[in-house]
C-alpha cells in the first residue's frame, strides 16, 4: 500500500512558527512519526512538502500516475482559497483525508471554510500531529473495506 502525505506552505516550519498553535515538535519529528508508522504497518508512506501551489498540484497529479492508494493532505493556508488544489484533488478517486494540526474552527473566521474538504473523503482537525496517524489509519480502513476485508 502506498500513501502520499502532502504538506502545504509553512509546515516545514513546525516547531518554529506559532508554537502555541502548532506545538513545539519540529518537521523532522513529524517525518520520523510517519516513518515509524510506515514500518509498523508495513506500508509505503511518502511525504512531500511545498510552499508553492503549483508544485502541490503537480504532486497530486503524479500520485494519480503512480497509482497511490491514498492521500493525506494538509494544504495549509491553501485550504481556504485554492480552487486549483481542490480541482486536482477532485481528479483523484483514491481516499483522501485532509488534516489540520490546530482546530481551525476555533481560530480566525477565514480558517473556518475549507474549499478542499468537499472533495476529500474526510477531515481531521485539532488533534495535533497524531491527526496524521489517524488519517493513515482511516485510509487503510477504507481500502480494506473496499477490498472486502475486515
Amino acid at each position: 500500500m502506498k500513501i502520499l502525505v502532502i504538506n502545504g506552505p509553512n509546515l516545514n516550519f513546525l516547531g518554529i512558527r506559532e508554537k502555541t498553535v502548532y506545538g513545539t515538535k519540529n518537521y523532522d519529528y513529524l517525518l520520523n512519526l510517519l516513518e515509524e508508522k510506515a514500518k509498523a504497518d508495513g506500508i509505503d508512506i511518502e511525504v512531500f512538502q511545498s510552499n508553492c501551489e503549483g508544485e502541490i498540484i503537480d504532486r497530486i497529479q503524479k500520485a494519480y500516475l503512480e497509482e497511490a492508494d491514498g492521500i493525506v493532505i494538509n494544504p495549509g493556508a491553501y485550504t481556504h482559497y485554492s480552487y486549483a488544489i481542490r480541482d486536482a484533488l477532485a481528479s483523484i478517486t483514491v481516499p483522501i483525508v485532509e488534516v489540520h494540526i490546530s482546530n481551525v474552527h476555533k481560530r480566525e473566521e477565514f480558517r473556518h471554510t475549507s474549499v478542499t474538504a468537499p472533495v476529500c473523503t474526510g477531515q481531521i482537525v485539532g488533534l495535533g500531529l497524531p491527526g496524521y496517524i489517524l488519517a493513515i489509519d482511516a485510509i487503510q480502513g477504507i481500502i480494506k473495506e473496499q477490498n472486502g476485508e475486515h
